[in-house]
């Protein structure tokens, strides 16, 4: 079994888009990510020996974090870095002294998995991707762990139709697994099937799980809830993982999940205050330093907004992050400052590109509104043909808006924002980019309507875009008095 690997050339016009967005990335990220998925070499040499630390409370409580986290990395439980790096060279050595031991491949692929989503270092996906080919070809296709780990490496990569395939595989091998089933509800989501996303959870909820996976089955709960618009219900679900948590690192993803909902509501306080919680229980936890800036900006705290984004970009950088810092600079007036971010936006691309992600979103997204439309609409175009998920639905809706292409944007940003169609996720970003679109067409009691929405549902959702719909709902004017219809007056 093989994965199938990004290659950008196969379909229609994306060979000239894809090398003209590579070629404005450094050099350097485009010649470490070849290197990284090169020749077959499916583990560093092993490091000098060195003195180990003497153990802080003795070989049983060091069984007992190893034991602990193994089950993190083979069933989605969020894990802290530290404890992942730590895992990861165990297994290097495992696999080194028992190379045929299909269990230690697939924990390690799991483990390289997580690292890279955790981190943002999408170099980890191709060491991943050897490790779980490796346990694979060891042991056979009815290799539950390796599969669901080719699960989750597809959604990190944003390969969501073969999320589906990997996750469909494994559910069938061990349909009493609840580990199956987070991942597979992921593929879902990502493709936009919300209908077996839901009944996926639904058959999630139904098993019997232990104390251990009780948080992880909530938080996965959670996220069908908030794509529902089922707010209170969502927020309510990752309060109760956030209380159930075995670990710091744990409590520390559900209040950072807690405090994204917070945010996206416009509760700033709250959101802020279970950012800094997350914070200071798992400080690697980028998300939650990412989401403290999101909250400092909306407070008017620039200086400490900008200091919390640069605390989640340390050392391996998110792109999408960094777009976002890009754009509260521009707000701020700071253009130097935010020509840097979008430069390095592109060479933080490039590298996630040469690991293995499907980046076309983010791409399409950048360029709408910061380059060039036409392309946005073309990788957009593509990308919602493969994987036609609600977010991918609005981003192409937005960057045909940006050609002109009003009346076809209308369809997509429609299909974005009604609860028949989409997820029914309460979004102001897309709130306002149907009301933006509907303004383009002199459909201004529509557009007056979702414009007010998007302000209501986070009056802070950008430093860009909430600014313009308040200057375009002023532009827009107050609702006219209009005569009563004839079979009503």
């Amino acid at each position: 079994m093989e994965i199938r690997q990004y290659d950008r050339s196969v379909s229609g016009s994306a060979p000239r888009r894809h090398r003209r967005w590579l070629r404005r990335a450094l050099v350097t990220a485009l010649l470490g990510g070849a290197a990284a998925g090169g020749a077959l070499v499916l583990l560093p040499p092993p490091q000098p020996r060195t003195a180990p630390p003497a153990p802080a409370a003795g070989p049983r409580a060091e069984a007992q974090v190893r034991a602990r986290m193994l089950a993190a990395v083979t069933t989605g439980v969020p894990a802290a870095l530290p404890d992942l790096a730590a895992l990861i060279g165990q297994q290097e050595r495992a696999v080194r002294a028992r190379p045929r031991d299909a269990r230690a491949w697939a924990v390690l692929g799991a483990a390289y998995v997580e690292q890279g989503r955790r981190s943002a270092d999408a170099a980890a996906y191709p060491k991943a991707e050897r490790a779980l080919r490796t346990s694979l070809e060891v042991r056979g296709a009815d290799n539950v762990e390796a599969l669901g780990a080719l699960t989750a490496l597809a959604n990190a990569r944003r390969d969501f139709p073969a999320a589906k395939r990997y996750g469909e595989q494994a559910l069938k091998l061990a349909p009493k697994r609840w580990a199956a089933y987070p991942p597979l509800i992921d593929a879902y989501t990502g493709l936009g099937d919300y209908e077996h996303a839901r009944s996926t959870l639904d058959k999630l909820m139904a098993l019997r799980t232990g104390a251990d996976a009780k948080p992880a089955v909530m938080a996965r709960a959670s996220a069908v809830y908030r794509d529902r618009g089922w707010r209170e219900d969502s927020v309510a679900q990752l309060t109760d993982a956030a209380a159930a948590a075995r670990t710091p690192a744990q409590q520390a993803a559900y209040l950072t999940g807690i405090g994204q909902l917070a945010w996206e509501r416009g509760d700033l306080a709250e959101a802020l205050r279970h950012f800094e919680a997350a914070v200071r229980l798992d400080p690697g936890r980028r998300e939650a330093h990412a989401g403290r800036g999101r909250a400092l900006a909306g407070l008017g705290r620039m200086k400490e907004a900008l200091a919390a984004y640069r605390a989640a970009l340390d050392g391996q950088p998110d792109p999408q992050v960094t777009l976002e810092l890009a754009e509260l600079y521009e707000s701020l007036g700071m253009e130097r400052d935010a020509e840097e971010q979008y430069g390095l936006l592109r060479n933080r691309v490039a590298q996630a590109v040469s690991g293995g992600v499907d980046e076309e979103l983010l791409i399409g997204q950048f360029e709408a509104d910061h380059g060039d439309a036409e392309e946005a609409v073309l990788r957009l175009r593509a990308e919602y043909g493969r994987q036609p998920g609600i977010e991918v639905a609005d981003a192409l809706g937005w960057a045909l808006h940006r050609t002109g292409d009003d009346e076809e944007a209308l369809t997509y940003a429609s299909a974005a924002t009604d609860k028949e169609k989409g997820g029914g996720v309460r979004s102001a970003l897309y709130a306002f980019h149907r009301g933006m679109i509907e303004r383009e067409l002199e459909l201004a009691g529509p557009a007056r309507r979702h414009l007010k929405e998007a302000l209501q549902i986070n009056p802070y959702f950008s430093p860009l875009r909430a600014p313009a719909a308040r200057e375009a709902l002023q532009e827009l004017g107050e609702v006219p008095d209009e005569p009563l219809p004839d079979d009503l007056s």
